[in-house]
Order: structure tokens, then C-alpha cells, then sequence
């Protein structure tokens, strides 16, 4: 197996990140396939598929395969900003021809390549403390120029479980699983409307055949609509190991809507592997205020103080009868206020 190399940057279409989950635009992992540090905000339900259209020859073999591709996901998120569900998952068609024969011989097979169940929580997220301190008032070119502090990305963490069929040409065992998936996310928001992306993955853990890979994504948006992206996903198990560079483009339809394109190739000849995909996402919906991820550390155990001072203050406004006294109680005493 050859050892895993970085071949380049890759791209995430995000079109905008605020400092809460939710943003007025959707928040997509398309047209790549890594994972984005954020979710999608509560009370967000987004749907992302795409369908693939490809060609494999293994040269070892001697074999060609046309193959036809459908993936999806569905991504909600509930509870806190933080957090985000999902299923995730991928169904391929292949016609294989063998060419080994004087007479080619075709065959084909279908099955789902991945179905996997799992939740991601933001971690760490260092655009909220920046949004708290505030732009630099005095400097244009301090708050529009590169910062060392800007390398440092936000983190998430996920944890999923694969369900895998029987008798499945796709997966590695020959009986039905399920086994763990954990993923390592990282996001860089960059000036210029760069967002760079790393997922360090450990799939099927614990079983005969482990997969242990990385992503890195690396997307530009030229402007509020259009977005073009790089690719870099490499991966290595004794079932199958593969390097795969993507690239493609993106387009914001609506606040709610987009649609992308991408192509995908490999550096190896067993096999070798070209594929066109396009996709769509779409969100509904459903989130009724902003709600911003809540500060952590002693800033946060200040902040969260201050507010409840407020609300106490307000409750006792509140009992404040229209004579001038306070009903420490904080109720209606019944009296005929306060006059005897």
C-alpha cells in the first residue's frame, strides 16, 4: 500500500459562516464530501444529494465499469447550536465488462457503498470570541489583512455507526454490520472568502478490515452566489486504499438553494477511476430567532451572571405596586393598597 500524501488543498462550500450556527444562507457540504466544523442551527432540516456518472478500468484485471452513483444526506440540527444528526449514505450501480475472454463478458452488480448514522458537536469555535472583541476601529488594513490568530480553526467532533448489508460487492465483510466511524473536523474561515477544511477519519473501526484517511478542502467564493472548490481525499485499508482529487463549482440559487457541479479522478490504474457528479441541497427552514453559541470559560460564567442580575431586576419592576411599595412576595396581598 503507498503511504498517504497531501496532493493539495480542497474546497468547502460555505457561501457565509457567522459566529452562530445558523446563517442567513445554507450552510452545505457540497459539491466535496468532507465535513464542515459547523452545523446547520437548530430547527434546520437540509437535504444534499447528487447523482455520479463515471468510468473505471483496471489495468491488473482487465476490466472496464461504467458506474452510476446516487448519495445523500439529511442534517438537522436540535437542542443546542452546537449540535447537528444526520444520515449520510451512498448507492452505486456498476456494468462490468471482462475483458480476459475472446468474448468480453458483462456483468452487473448494485448495492449501497455506505449508510451511516451519527451526530456532530461543535467544540471549539474561536470566531465567537472575535466577534466579541469587535473590529479594530482605528485600522481598515488590521481587521482585512492575514493574522497568526486566524490559523486557528474551529473543531467538531463526530460519531457515527455504519450499517452495512450482506453478500455487499462495496464493503469489505461478507456478513451484515455495524461498526463505529469517527471524524476529526477542522475549519479555517480566511478574508477573501476562502473556508479551508480537514477531516481526519477512522471508519469501520474495530472490525477485520478498519479505514483510516483524511480530507482536505479548500473553497473559494468568488462572490455572495458563486463558489469554486479543491479537493484532496486520501484513504488506506487492506480492502482498498485510493487517493481521489476533486474540483467543481457551486451556485446559490436562493437563500435555501443550491446546486453544484464537480469531476473527480485518482492517480492509479487499479483502477483508474473519472467521474462527473452534480447535486443539489436545500434547507427548510424552521429556525425562529438567532441564537448564538454560548461563551465558554469565565467570560461566559460573567456574562451568563450579568444576564441573570437583568432578569432579576426586571422581575422586581414587575411586583412593583402602582403605590410605590414592593410586595416582597411578589404577589397580590388582597389589601385596598396600603391605605388604612
Amino acid at each position: 500500500m503507498r503511504k498517504l500524501k497531501f496532493l493539495t488543498c480542497c474546497l468547502f462550500l460555505l457561501p457565509f459562516f457567522g459566529n452562530a450556527q445558523y446563517t442567513e444562507m445554507i450552510n452545505t457540504n457540497r459539491p466535496g464530501v468532507s465535513q464542515g466544523a459547523f452545523g446547520v442551527g437548530i430547527n434546520v432540516l437540509q437535504f444534499e444529494s447528487g447523482i455520479s456518472y463515471g468510468k473505471e478500468k483496471h489495468s491488473l484485471l482487465n476490466t472496464e465499469a461504467t458506474t452510476i452513483g446516487w448519495d445523500y444526506s439529511a442534517r438537522y440540527g436540535f437542542w443546542r447550536e452546537e449540535l447537528e444528526v444526520s444520515i449520510i449514505g451512498s448507492f452505486q450501480s456498476n456494468s462490468v465488462t471482462n475483458n480476459t475472454t475472446n468474448t468480453p463478458i458483462e456483468s452487473k452488480f448494485s448495492n449501497f457503498r455506505s449508510n451511516t448514522i451519527g451526530a456532530k458537536y461543535l467544540v471549539y469555535d474561536p470566531y465567537r470570541k472575535m466577534e466579541l472583541e469587535g473590529p479594530n476601529l482605528y485600522s481598515y488594513h488590521a481587521n482585512n489583512r492575514f493574522q497568526w490568530k486566524d490559523l486557528i480553526p474551529a473543531i467538531s467532533i463526530y460519531a457515527g455507526a455504519n450499517f452495512d448489508f450482506a453478500d455487499n460487492p462495496f464493503t469489505p465483510e461478507a456478513e451484515s454490520m455495524i461498526s463505529p466511524k469517527v471524524v476529526l473536523s477542522t475549519q479555517n474561515n480566511w478574508i477573501g472568502g476562502f473556508v479551508f477544511v480537514t477531516n481526519i477519519i477512522a471508519d469501520r473501526i474495530g472490525t477485520d478490515f478498519p479505514t483510516y484517511g483524511y480530507i482536505v478542502t479548500l473553497t473559494h467564493a468568488t462572490n455572495r452566489y458563486f463558489s469554486v472548490f479543491l479537493e484532496n481525499q486520501g484513504f488506506k485499508s487492506d480492502f482498498y486504499a485510493d487517493q481521489i482529487l476533486r474540483g467543481g463549482a457551486a451556485a446559490l440559487i436562493t437563500n435555501n438553494l443550491h446546486v453544484d457541479a464537480s469531476v473527480a479522478l485518482n492517480f492509479k490504474d487499479t483502477p483508474s477511476i473519472f467521474q462527473g457528479r452534480i447535486g443539489v441541497a436545500y434547507r427548510f427552514d424552521m429556525h425562529d430567532k438567532d441564537e448564538f453559541i454560548e461563551e465558554k470559560g469565565k467570560a461566559g460564567r460573567e456574562k451568563r451572571k450579568e444576564e441573570k442580575g437583568k432578569k432579576k431586576d426586571k422581575k422586581k419592576k414587575k411586583n412593583k405596586r402602582k403605590d410605590g411599595f414592593i410586595d416582597e412576595d411578589g404577589g397580590d396581598d388582597g389589601g385596598d393598597g396600603g391605605n388604612n
